[in-house]
């Protein structure tokens, strides 16, 4: 098996490793890094669960190779909150019972901050288009959307 050697920052901190070649993204982050809360669901890209941000971009790390993302900056969902305080998007969450199993909860945060990032004054139906692709089988998803619109809101009047 061929393995080739990469260099990533991950949620701020330069890491390098040696990887083999079909090392998926996700597989990396968790069994190499030890950042458990990227969550891999279907292995297929199509649910959302293992959902990183790679240049403030979404991406699916259950199906991009680790050496894909040699020189990258991944941010994953341990970054938003590395200390005691939650996040502004954690915290919506949290308030509006948008979290239920949990299980879709790391890729969702990160989708969610994409779309404020993209756009603070984001609607409801913007974001309620935005999060389609990530699923949810347990709220129905306007618990997700309430918190969207509500930490979006906290966070612009934060830079305001």
């Amino acid at each position: 098996m061929s393995t080739h050697d990469i260099t990533v920052t991950i949620n701020g901190a330069a890491t390098s490793a040696s990887v083999e070649s079909r090392r998926s993204l996700a597989d990396f982050l968790r069994h190499d890094v030890g950042l458990v809360g990227t969550h891999i669901g279907c292995e297929q890209g199509a649910c959302g669960a293992c959902t990183v941000l790679i240049g403030g971009r979404s991406v699916r790390s259950c199906i991009m190779f680790a050496v894909q993302a040699d020189g990258a900056e991944i941010q994953t969902v341990e970054s938003l909150a590395p200390g005691a305080e939650m996040h502004p998007l954690q915290e919506a969450f949290r308030r509006h019972q948008g979290l239920q199993c949990g299980f879709c909860t790391p890729g969702m945060l990160l989708r969610s901050l994409e779309l404020i990032n993209d756009n603070p004054n984001l609607t409801a139906e913007e974001a309620r288009e935005g999060i389609s692709s990530n699923m949810c089988r347990c709220t129905g998803y306007q618990y997700i959307v309430d918190a969207v619109l509500d930490a979006a809101a906290e966070m612009r009047a934060e830079e305001g």
